[in-house]
């Protein structure tokens, strides 16, 4: 090791070359303009904090219905569907697609597009 070289920044240096060697890795990654990626990642955060909305015992209801249902409401009761409905409604999809086409686009949406008629 190198004089005045810690060990702190020999980690951080392998840990830069290993995410650029798995950037290699993930197919378009390195294609995808910096912008794309913060959009990106804006959009997951919203999505959490929609998600957040719910209790953790409905998190866990919610991922069961799925589950259950993999895709085909058939699946579900007429019990289950009704729940499923009312999880979802009180993640608030309209709201997240508005707030997420709002925080990428580069003008200001009216709010009747971002939070519906009322």
């Amino acid at each position: 090791m190198a004089p005045g070289t810690t060990l702190a920044y020999i980690a951080h240096g392998s840990i830069t070359r290993s995410l650029g060697r798995a950037a290699t890795h993930v197919p378009g990654l390195r294609r995808l303009p910096m912008f794309k990626l913060i959009s990106i990642a804006e959009v997951g955060l919203l999505a959490r904090d929609h998600v957040l909305r719910l209790t953790p015992a409905e998190r866990h209801r919610l991922i069961d219905l799925v589950r259950i249902a993999r895709g085909r409401p058939s699946r579900l009761s007429s019990a289950d569907r009704q729940e499923f409905a009312e999880l979802v409604a009180k993640l608030e999809p309209r709201v997240l697609a508005g707030e997420a086409v709002d925080r990428i686009s580069p003008v200001p949406l009216p709010k009747r597009f971002t939070r519906g008629r009322r």
